[in-house]
């Protein structure tokens, strides 16, 4: 990493810029670094602490080929996760996903990691998520791991620039070369110019709901998670796809939002409601440990029905140990905080039955990729494509792999980024007060109304209506201080994931394939089994069905008020959005 002065700040120069340090990023650091190649890791937390599993994570999710175990092999994984509506080809999973699975687990155990084991000396697995197989490995050590990823990458040489929130992924000639970012710690502005970009902010965006604390922060997944990578892929050109159906909940602990009930699930408890029933059977053949999505629904379905609340989660009848397990290793491995809450609740997972609730949504999705894990803007990849921290870690390294393709960097557009300069730190020096609390607070209030579990097309293009009011006023954000100023950029964020995510909800006319069901469209349409592609448009996103092939730069080229041959237009409420043909 060469460092200058630049008239604006800071000239960072590498070969590849990896945006985000959590589990995606932490993967995509090794994987380019092994190369041989100068790498850059910028994000605005702390290396040590960043991500979704910065707090800790109980489970590694590893195939390992065992011959005497069932559905342990590459195409059990391939079975179960090569869809059409994901656009996850067998190609991606193998080499992305499975190739990286083993390799990488050793790393984190030579690194420190205590993976638990049998008495015969294997790892200690666990069944989930309504996978066939025994994928997960249980961490004896969890809230450790993210800093034993630190000292991995550290140890690699990777330059590491800390507290440096990226705004805009730098492009020349269409090509990515680059970012603008600004540290949240110092003020200062600080440029980049790589020869290949990885975006690896995760899936995940939270804040867009509340949840039953209304404690914006006292939420499931990491907080402050916002969709940067969607965000900036979109506005740099590329294709964005699943914010349409990964909108996910899980069920938590009454009050409490932590992402580890897989652990409880998978060890046999009983989801029991209001009336002392065990209904789970009604909505998955595996009952409580089947796909989180048939959880939520059923236990929603039961709220409708006049069930429950309450909710509890039965573990009473499971052996002493498991729950000894569970209790005091696996979740507060998940969340540091868990044990000390345990204490003071009074919980006791052995004697007592756990109240349970349905958690807020987080809205997610990421930049759209083809087999090289390269998005429809050369030069730009995402490693952030997977699921859970094995599928982060290892699409990152694979996206890392692929992005090491030598090249000449672009040059940086000097006129853009001091423009993007004075936006950054224009809520600064603003005379109005519109907090970022205020905004966020009337976002969520407007997602929980219109966009929960059960959703019409009406009540979705009110929600958007109101999205996009509040949008128009970020320009009269205030910040005092710099934490204030990343809360407010924040905030954008937030505002324009759950805008394209009300879009693309809109657009998938059918139920069953999320969490959530539309009143309008109540069964699953067969012709939408694929995924749904957003592009920037002249005017605003324009719709591709199907994964491939990417269209590179087919949003930037639509004249100004005109469709796409072969599109239509939409109605009238919805106008400056296009069609694109299936494909």
């Amino acid at each position: 990493m060469n460092t200058a002065t630049h008239p604006l700040g800071t000239l960072v120069e590498t070969d590849v810029l990896v945006i985000g340090s959590g589990a995606s990023g932490c993967g995509a650091a090794l994987g380019a670094s092994g190369q041989g190649l100068d790498v850059t890791l910028m994000d605005k937390g702390k290396l040590e602490s960043s991500g979704c599993i910065g707090g800790g994570n109980d489970h590694y999710m590893a195939i390992l080929d065992e011959k005497d175990t069932p559905f342990d092999g590459v195409e059990d994984l391939v079975k179960f996760y090569a869809k059409p509506l994901n656009g996850w080809t067998p190609s991606m999973l193998e080499n992305g996903w499975y190739r990286h699975m083993r390799p990488l687990l050793d790393r984190l155990e030579a690194g420190g990691v205590d993976f638990g084991k049998t008495a015969d000396g294997r790892y200690h697995r666990t069944q989930g998520f309504g996978q066939p197989g025994t994928w997960w490995c249980h961490i004896a050590n969890g809230m450790t791991i993210k800093r034993v990823m630190a000292r991995l990458v550290r140890a690699e040489g990777v330059n590491v620039l800390d507290r440096v929130m990226a705004v805009k992924i730098l492009t020349d000639g269409g090509r990515a070369c680059g970012a603008l970012g600004w540290n949240v710690a110092s003020g200062e502005f600080v440029v980049v110019r790589a020869k290949t970009v990885v975006s690896a902010q995760g899936r995940s965006a939270t804040r867009g709901f509340n949840n039953s604390t209304h404690n914006p922060f006292n939420v499931w997944m990491y907080p402050y998670n916002t969709g940067a990578g969607v965000v900036l892929g979109y506005d740099a050109g590329a294709a964005v796809t699943e914010l349409d159906t990964y909108q996910r909940a899980t069920m938590l602990p009454k009050g409490y939002g932590c992402p580890g009930m897989n652990g409880i699930n998978s060890s046999g408890a009983h989801e029991i409601n209001a009336l002392g029933e065990r209904f789970m059977g009604k909505y998955d053949p595996m009952w409580e440990n089947g796909v989180r999505n048939n959880q939520i629904q059923g236990t929603f379905q039961e709220q409708l029905e006049g069930s429950g609340p309450p909710f509890y989660m039965d573990m009473r009848h499971v052996d002493e140990a498991v729950v000894r397990e569970l209790q005091d290793i696996l979740m507060p491995g998940d969340k540091a905080t868990f044990g000390d809450w345990a204490e003071c609740t009074g919980t006791d997972f052995q004697h007592k039955l756990l109240e349970v609730e349905i958690g807020e949504l987080i809205f997610g999705g990421t930049i759209a990729v083809n087999d090289q894990f390269e998005t429809s803007v050369p030069g730009l990849f995402c490693g952030s494509i997977f699921l859970y921290c094995s599928g982060a870690m290892c699409g990152g390294f694979e996206a890392a792999l692929k992005a090491s393709g030598m090249s000449a960097a672009g040059a940086v557009d000097e006129a853009l980024a001091a423009r993007v300069r004075d936006e950054i730190f224009a809520p600064l020096g603003n005379e109005e007060t519109l907090s970022y609390k205020e905004l966020e607070e009337a976002a969520r209030n407007v997602m929980n109304y219109y966009m929960g579990f059960r959703r019409s097309m009406s009540g979705m293009a009110r929600a958007l209506e109101k999205i996009r009011f509040l949008s128009d006023q970020a320009s009269r954000l205030h910040a005092d201080t710099l934490r204030d100023l990343m809360r407010c950029h924040e905030a954008k964020d937030v505002l324009t994931i759950c805008e394209l995510a009300i879009q693309a909800t809109m657009e998938r006319k059918e139920s069953g394939r999320c969490v959530y069901r539309l009143t309008d469209y109540p069964e699953i349409n067969p012709e939408m089994a694929k995924p749904l592609l957003l592009m920037r448009g002249e005017n605003g996103p324009v719709y591709q069905w199907g994964k491939a092939p990417l269209v590179r730069f087919m949003a930037r080229r639509l004249p100004q008020g005109r469709p796409m041959r072969g599109c239509r237009r939409m109605r009238p409420e919805r106008q400056g959005v296009f069609y694109a043909p299936e494909i």
